[in-house]
């Protein structure tokens, strides 16, 4: 087999346990139709994930959920970053102000990926995006500002991977250009007008500014919005300034904590350095010159 070329069942099914995941409960027609498969083939892989013991039918009804085992998948992935603990209480005093969910957002693979949101705390919403919803890298504003920001070395690698799996894209050769980045970066923040991989396809909009771990891009604060409600424009002018402040304050809070864990370690470092042996104590050359005729007279 061809190096590089995935499996497309393995794939399917990953696409499969992902959307089952995401919407909590599915028929299987509705996976189907999520994922772009014939009904047999998702018939196949969801008896398959059924036997595995990752998802389950639901008992009153034929709809397809996950179970605890899809836990398991995740046993070897820490994250020891205080990206959300540090920003919960800033995205929710911005939902507060605004009335508007706002998100916290990191890269995952080709995607970007939400990791704690305020979409249950406002009425302005169409759902409820838990943490593990995914939009792809290059189609959300999120991953916009993202890309913009990390290093120049980092976006190349993540382009070019984009680039041998996906197909070719506009949004793809802008990033790849660097006009796209340039503006982003000297905006400070990235937008997305009616993204259609959204929960409710082209119903939403959104604004994402980066959160910084000192030089590093640790993810993004974001705030979706009805596209109906107003122009990008007019929510950039009344809602961008906020967001940024807020993002500013979360990247100092993190800078804060990584200075702090570092004064740490390198105190356990020196508390456990061994100490040194005291040097022999050596008699002058004098003193001792001294005493060798004393010892012979005794003698």
């Amino acid at each position: 087999m061809e190096r590089g070329v995935p499996i497309r069942a393995v794939s399917r099914s990953i696409a499969v346990l992902q959307c089952i995941n995401r919407h909590r409960s599915l028929t299987l027609m509705e996976i189907a139709r999520a994922v772009s498969l014939p009904y047999p083939t998702a018939f196949r892989i969801i008896q398959t994930l059924v036997q595995e013991g990752l998802i389950e039918c639901e008992p009153t009804r034929k709809h397809y959920r996950a179970t605890q085992l899809v836990q398991t998948l995740s046993v070897g992935y820490s994250d020891h970053g205080n990206l959300i603990t540090r920003a919960r209480p800033h995205i929710v005093a911005l939902t507060q102000k605004l009335s508007w969910p706002v998100s916290i957002v990191t890269h995952v693979g080709k995607s970007m990926m939400v990791r704690d949101s305020t979409h249950h705390q406002t009425s302005l919403t169409f759902i409820n995006y838990a943490p593990g919803f995914t939009l792809p890298l290059l189609e959300c504003g999120s991953g916009h500002a993202y890309l913009a920001h990390v290093p120049d070395a980092e976006r190349h690698n993540i382009l070019a991977g984009l680039e041998a799996t996906e197909k070719r894209s506009h949004m793809l050769e802008m990033f790849k250009s660097e006009k796209l980045v340039r503006r982003i970066r000297e905006d400070g923040y990235a937008t997305f007008d009616r993204n259609p991989h959204s929960a409710v396809p082209g119903k939403t909009s959104s604004i994402g500014v980066p959160i910084f771990e000192g030089e590093r891009v640790a993810g993004t604060l974001t705030l979706v919005f009805f596209s109906s409600a107003m122009p990008m424009a007019e929510a950039v002018r009344r809602y961008v300034n906020d967001l940024k402040a807020a993002a500013k304050a979360i990247s100092a809070e993190l800078a804060g904590d990584a200075a702090a864990e570092a004064s740490l370690a390198q105190l356990n470092r020196e508390a456990v350095a061994p100490v040194p042996a005291p040097a022999a104590r050596h008699r002058p050359a004098r003193a001792a010159a001294k005493a060798r005729p004393a010892q012979a007279v005794a003698a």
